[in-house]
């Protein structure tokens, strides 16, 4: 099995998988934005996974991918989609309507850093220098998007909280995802763990958010769609799978350039200037992608 310490060597699949998720999470930080504008950001959550949840299962149908969880394990599958998807979805809808968009992007994706350190200290999996380096990359990165924001963060420390504990709580679950003992397809976990998520979600949504329903307007109906399909019916279950067969550090950092497409598709979108320390911090993604997904030298 290949080590946290390891640098992989990504397939065709993995590497198109990769761009194509990065795109779908990265357009849809101002998506979900433009989504809550007008309507109740916990519904519109629940809605997009409404929608989405029969998607997914189409696609394991299709798949011909199993269902059955054992009994043995419904704990386990509890404990994921606490770690790794519950706590994200709600802190993350909340504090959106706090915070920019693509500022929102550059937090969440803290968790990587996260990651990188939660392994360390509980699942016993040392990094070579290079990973070092590249989390050190992906962190100057991040201080580097916020260089401009952090006037505005002062006054919203709540948001702020908010998406860096959803961050923490998320890398934890990523790790844990790597290290579970369940013996079916990932497809099947990120398929009960999305129907948990929709249960608990929609229940949070009717208990604190029904006095304020109303019919979404055509542009939020456009984003639960996008989230519907591209989300809950790709992306969620295309990050697990990387999640879980790369190691953590690898698949973590790989999508570091999220944060990045989010802020420039803010800008593009929502008129958001963009300044010096947003194109350095470009080219520190790139590193700190490169130094977990390139290559390593074979030995002689």
């Amino acid at each position: 099995m290949q080590g946290m310490s390891a640098l992989p060597q990504l397939t065709r699949q993995q590497l198109w998988t990769l761009i194509t998720l990065t795109m779908v999470w990265g357009w849809n930080w101002p998506i979900m934005k433009l989504g809550i504008t007008n309507f109740p950001p916990l519904s519109f959550r629940s809605l997009s996974m409404l929608v989405g949840l029969p998607l997914l299962g189409l696609a394991l149908r299709v798949l011909k991918v199993p269902f059955a969880i054992p009994r043995a394990f419904w704990r386990e599958l509890f404990v994921l989609a606490f770690f790794n998807m519950l706590i994200w979805h709600v802190m993350v809808i909340l504090a959106l309507p706090m915070l920019s968009s693509g500022r929102a992007a550059i937090l969440g994706y803290t968790m990587p850093i996260f990651s990188a350190v939660w392994g360390v200290m509980w699942f016993q999996a040392p990094l070579k220098a290079r990973a070092w380096g590249g989390v050190a990359a992906a962190a100057l990165g991040v201080l580097l998007l916020l260089w401009n924001e952090l006037s505005r963060f002062a006054g919203q420390p709540v948001g702020v909280l908010m998406v860096l504990f959803a961050a923490a709580t998320w890398a934890y679950g990523t790790q844990r995802l790597r290290h579970t003992p369940m013996p079916v397809p990932t497809l099947t976990i990120a398929f009960w763990m999305t129907t948990l998520t929709t249960v608990m979600m929609t229940t949070l949504a009717i208990c604190f958010e029904q006095d304020r329903w109303h019919m979404p307007q055509e542009s939020t109906l456009w984003a639960i769609a996008y989230n519907a399909v591209g989300v809950f019916a790709f992306a969620q279950a295309a990050w697990l799978t990387l999640a879980r067969s790369l190691p953590p550090v690898a698949s973590t950092l790989s999508v570091m350039f999220i944060p990045v497409l989010g802020v420039f598709t803010g800008a593009w979108w929502l008129g958001e200037v963009l300044h010096w320390q947003d194109w350095a911090a470009v080219a520190l993604m790139v590193v700190a992608i490169a130094s977990v997904l390139w290559p390593a030298k074979q030995p002689d």
